[in-house]
């Protein structure tokens, strides 16, 4: 199998390359200039010169705040973009893995997500990549959009390698604690997208395989709480934390307005592909011990 990844850098991108060779499956990560999502004529030349057996489309303007500003780039990438490259696939009779994000719900629900949730983003990010979503279904039916929320990863921009470098000079932090979610390590969302283009492979026909599914660590956490479970990890590799001081969003405004509630059932996944996500707790562990490890 080959699984032909839009993006080279990003933590997902980054993931697939990894459990591709752990796993025996051929990952070609194409990125900027060869293929770029802000350039669609860069899309259909670079896809079909990679002979892709699956395509995922990993790359997105995932600058949530930037994108308050730069909505039109936003949507060039996260939607006309990630249409492209769905009718591509199309062209190509091959299955299209498109990621998304929790960002396509408000966070009002009181309960974890669902699939069939209505959603309603808040910003431009969480819109851009809604219709993303949308402009993939209607380019391609062999479709799998997987949604996904708090990715971190030992490589890359993310929460836990923030917090890190942040206490290295600092002993206190404040962290906002009233919004909860689903940390969910970059390389279980590598291990589940290849199981997913596998099953989509190998039965063509089942319309159950196909659709939205929610993919995120298993429990759930509120930021706050997660860079407390990192610095404690952080401690057993002789690594520095920070005493956590748990705030509001109220008192650290951002452009965007982020989610109170990012839980995702995962229930469906599980039941279709047979994909079920580790506990988060353990998944961040094995991230910490990548980074003190220098791996």
């Amino acid at each position: 199998m080959r699984i032909v990844v839009t993006g080279s850098e990003g933590q997902v991108a980054t993931a697939l390359g990894e459990r591709g060779v752990a796993m025996g499956v051929e990952i070609v990560r194409l990125g900027r200039p060869t293929l770029d999502l802000a350039r669609p004529e860069t899309i259909r030349t670079a896809l079909i010169e990679a002979r892709p057996d699956v395509i995922v489309n990993a790359a997105a303007f995932t600058a949530v705040d930037l994108a308050e500003d730069e909505a039109e780039m936003a949507f060039a990438v996260n939607a006309v973009g990630a249409g492209e490259v769905a009718a591509v696939a199309h062209a190509l009779n091959v299955p299209v893995i498109q990621i998304s994000t929790d960002y396509v719900f408000d966070g009002t629900k009181q309960t974890p997500y669902v699939e069939d949730d209505a959603t309603g983003p808040t910003g431009v990010y969480g819109a851009s990549k809604l219709a993303g979503e949308a402009a993939v279904a209607q380019a391609h039916a062999n479709h799998a959009i997987l949604r996904t929320a708090w990715v971190y990863a030992p490589y890359g921009k993310n929460f836990v390698r923030t917090m890190l470098r942040l206490a290295e000079t600092r002993d206190e932090l404040r962290v906002v604690a009233d919004q909860v979610g689903s940390p969910t390590y970059a390389p279980d969302i590598a291990d589940a997208v290849i199981r997913v283009a596998q099953n989509l492979l190998a039965q063509p026909n089942n319309a159950g395989l196909r659709g939205v599914f929610h993919l995120g660590g298993e429990g759930e956490a509120n930021w706050a709480q997660l860079a407390e479970a990192t610095f404690a990890l952080a401690a057993l590799h002789g690594g520095k934390g920070a005493t956590v001081f748990p705030i509001s969003t109220a008192e650290y405004p951002t452009p965007a307005r982020r989610p109170a509630n990012s839980r995702l059932d995962c229930t469906k996944i599980a039941q279709q592909h047979g994909v079920m996500m580790p506990a988060w707790r353990d998944s961040l562990a094995q991230c910490v011990k990548r980074l003190y490890a220098g791996s």
